[in-house]
């Protein structure tokens, strides 16, 4: 049989409908529908963004795709933000600047190394001060900036926007965070599954407190000279840690606090032996400057490559909340301050524990599980769902724009109740 000649949308959904083995009127209905989703799809990005249509009036957006045809929504989805971002995003990234209202976020990076075929790594590295003069703040930036040297990657060194005492952990932080990554991965090539979080002294307490509410961000995070505070490392489940303090170190109890969070980080592994991968180092004669030993966190964090859809997470709500955290999300506003959610998939079930919140929504992929066959998830031993699900353009936009993270797409959004709110 020859290839047809014809290449009308008509003709060419046609062919891609009935090509291979006969299928049921199900299958057929599905590849039909999907493939008008895709061209519809295609249509609607032709235009520049200002002059399209609005995107929550478009019909195609709950569409159910194809597995093939999730795949190519991505990329088409993710070749369009990249331009959408180049684009908008230009001027502060060539002023080294981030804004967020009234504050300004300066930043510096050196690029170290050729770049992997995967995309360069990404290190950013918080300096310390706090509850000082700019003058103070100004010169710790410096120092940051030329502190630790790569083998490969981005080495990037931003300047806290306030000189407050907590000002690596304050809720804007998390925002700038989440778009200068966003940044980095379009203009740098960054690999988003390549992302390392670092900080000394009071870039150091930053760590503590940022690692475990963005673990869903970073590859691994390493904590110089710190101090938690409040923090909780419930959320570094699936996020290597190490924490490097000097032996002698007695500032606001540095190292005894260190020692501390060592037996938790043991005790939480011996719990769940596969997760919490740590590593607690109290450098001997050493106080709060450590003479560069500290550097060896380097190389260590380069070691691990981020998994976005870890079989387990435990999301731990701290007093600066997230709307999502790996493949699950919260309703927007239903977000709250200390709740906890145990979540773990296997086959086809998903299962969830947690008494502090009521409803959530399960992001799936086909990297997760067979999409094509009915799953079950279970919310304690209930059964808030069963059946099949469909992937939409709806699910894969909203989870690429909320992050611009081309790694963390979801083509599926199942949305659940605790049993007790059902």
């Amino acid at each position: 049989m020859r290839s047809p000649t014809c290449h009308c949308l008509t003709c060419w959904m046609m062919c891609v409908i009935f090509a291979g083995p006969a299928r049921s009127a199900d299958d057929v209905n599905l590849a039909r529908r999907s493939a008008l989703a895709v061209a519809l799809l295609e249509q609607y990005l032709k235009p520049a963004p200002g002059a399209r249509a609005p995107w929550d009036e478009q019909t195609f957006l709950e569409i159910p795709l194809q597995r093939r045809d999730a795949a190519s929504i991505e990329k088409l989805l993710w070749d369009d933000h990249v331009r959408q971002i180049r684009a908008s995003r230009a001027a502060e990234m060539k002023e080294h600047t981030l804004s967020d209202g009234d504050l300004k976020m300066p930043f510096a990076y050196t690029i170290f190394g050729d770049k992997p075929k995967t995309g360069r790594s990404l290190f950013i590295s918080m300096h310390g001060g706090g509850g000082t003069t700019k003058a103070v703040n100004d010169q710790q930036w410096e120092n940051q900036k030329r502190l630790y040297k790569l083998a490969e990657g981005v080495y990037l060194a931003p300047r806290a926007p306030t000189d407050h005492w907590n000002l690596w952990h304050e809720p804007h932080i998390d925002r700038l965070f989440a778009r200068l990554i966003e940044d980095l991965i379009v203009f740098e090539d960054v690999d988003p599954n390549r992302v390392y979080l670092m900080g000394y002294s009071a870039g150091g307490d930053g760590v503590y407190q940022l690692a475990p509410r963005m673990a869903d961000r970073f590859a691994a995070a390493s904590m110089m000279a710190g101090h938690p505070n409040d923090a909780s490392p419930l959320g570094l489940r699936n996020l290597p840690f190490a924490i490097h303090v000097g032996a002698n170190d007695g500032g606001f109890k540095r190292n005894e606090v260190a020692a501390q969070w060592s037996i938790k980080l043991d005790d939480l592994q011996k719990a769940d032996p596969t997760a919490y991968l740590h590593l607690v180092k109290l450098h001997a004669n050493k106080g709060h400057w450590m003479d560069r030993e500290d550097a060896e966190a380097v190389p260590w964090m380069a070691q691990y490559t981020r998994d976005p859809r870890p079989k387990g997470i435990i999301w731990k709500q701290a007093s600066t909340t997230h709307h999502r955290f790996y493949w699950l999300a919260m309703p927007a506003g239903t977000e709250k301050a200390g709740s906890e959610v145990v979540a773990t998939y296997a086959g086809q079930e998903i299962k969830i524990e947690s008494n502090d919140v009521a409803q959530l929504i399960v992001r799936l992929d086909d990297r997760m599980m067979d999409l094509d066959k009915p799953i079950t998830i279970r919310w304690g031993a209930d059964p808030v769902f069963q059946g099949t699900v469909s992937r939409t353009i709806g699910a894969l936009a909203r989870t690429l724009t909320e992050r611009g993270d081309p790694k963390a797409i979801s083509s599926v959004e199942v949305e659940v109740r605790a049993p007790a709110a059902r």
